[in-house]
């Protein structure tokens, strides 16, 4: 019955979507598909109400673009960034007529604007919020829910002139962005007794965060991050594109960044292997991959009902984000974790 209470209401807030605020459509749906919408005038239903489960899937209703006014605003994540543009890019392309903000602020920005300030609907991430996030968001009466849309694998580059260094162990990465190790013979013996030049995601980008988990606290425990703030010849960027350029420019660079900027730069770029395991599709859904992470976006129960162009944002993003992840340079979110994503939306509108 909750379910069921859930579907109704939610295709109430996204039929408001359309009602909200009056303005044209962008473009005119064909002769067939206009005659599937028609309603009566007054009516632009902006859904049409689909099963909650299909094949066991969570199946959402349906969101017809056309029908949808009233802008978003999303921030966060450079990460998720070339995700949430090919989304937005798409509910625009079927019809959308407002505008969509998406900046990429890093993580921590992302947050900051979602908790702190309150002025944007959707937060972008690449880790989870915290507590200390969570906290800001109750403090203006917020509270935030998480959708996982698709998975990503950290690439750790050199530059292509680098003949020493195909593979390298948690470890040794771990050794290879902390003060301990200026050249990179500190780290391997058999390496250079060159400068080690480090290239790394700012402090308020999700990636940054989940290095410092995933590698240097392994290996450093509480003092990880300060191990590697405190390295030498380290540059910082919220940029990725910096970052690229950076190890491009230098045979004794390393970086990491997304796998999707890899991607974009793979010619420009040499990728290693982590604890001999080839970053990829395969090794990222058999697990084996040591440096894979989620993707999320986040927003409000009370920002999906008042602004109903969001809520059908969002049921469209989790609709169809499959079709372009990929595409976007990153990996499916599992089947369970998409549906659990589903079902957020709907007990979001429902309460």
């Amino acid at each position: 019955m909750q379910r069921v209470i859930g579907i109704l209401l939610l295709s109430l807030v996204l039929v408001l979507a359309a009602c909200s605020q009056s303005a044209a459509p962008a473009a005119e749906a064909p002769a067939a598909e206009a005659q599937a919408t028609e309603a009566p005038a007054g009516e632009a239903p902006a859904v049409e109400e689909a099963p909650v489960a299909e094949g066991g899937e969570v199946v959402l209703p349906e969101v017809n673009p056309l029908e949808v006014t009233g802008d978003i605003i999303s921030a966060g994540s450079s990460t998720v960034y070339p995700l949430s543009e090919a989304m937005a890019e798409r509910f625009t392309d079927e019809g959308y007529s407002g505008n969509i903000t998406i900046d990429s602020v890093g993580t921590g920005g992302g947050f900051e604007r979602f908790c702190v300030a309150g002025e944007s609907d959707i937060a972008n991430a690449s880790r989870p919020i915290n507590e200390k996030e969570t906290a800001n968001c109750a403090a203006i009466n917020r509270t935030p829910i998480e959708f996982r849309v698709g998975t990503d694998a950290l690439a750790v580059v050199i530059n292509p002139a680098n003949e020493f260094l195909t593979d390298v162990t948690l470890e040794q990465l771990a050794m290879i962005f902390s003060a301990d190790a200026t050249n990179w013979s500190d780290v391997d013996p058999s390496w250079p007794a060159e400068p080690i030049l480090r290239f790394s995601p700012g402090t308020d980008s999700g990636t940054f965060d989940y290095f410092v988990e995933a590698v240097m606290d392994e290996s450093f425990g509480d003092e990880g991050e300060a191990k590697l703030l405190d390295a030498a010849n380290l540059q910082l960027s919220e940029d990725d594109n910096v970052l690229v350029q950076g190890v491009e420019g230098d045979v004794n660079a390393i970086g990491y960044f997304g796998y999707a900027y890899y991607e974009e730069n793979a010619d420009r770029l040499t990728i290693l292997n982590i604890n001999g395991v080839e970053a990829g599709a395969e090794n990222v859904d058999n697990g084996t991959y040591p440096l894979a992470r989620p993707l999320f976006i986040y927003s409000d129960a009370t920002v999906l009902k008042e602004k109903p162009q969001v809520a059908a944002f969002v049921n469209f993003y989790l609709s169809f984000v499959n079709e372009e992840v990929v595409d976007a340079g990153y990996f499916p979110a599992s089947a369970d974790a998409l549906n659990g994503a589903k079902q957020s939306l709907l007990d979001a509108v429902a309460q």
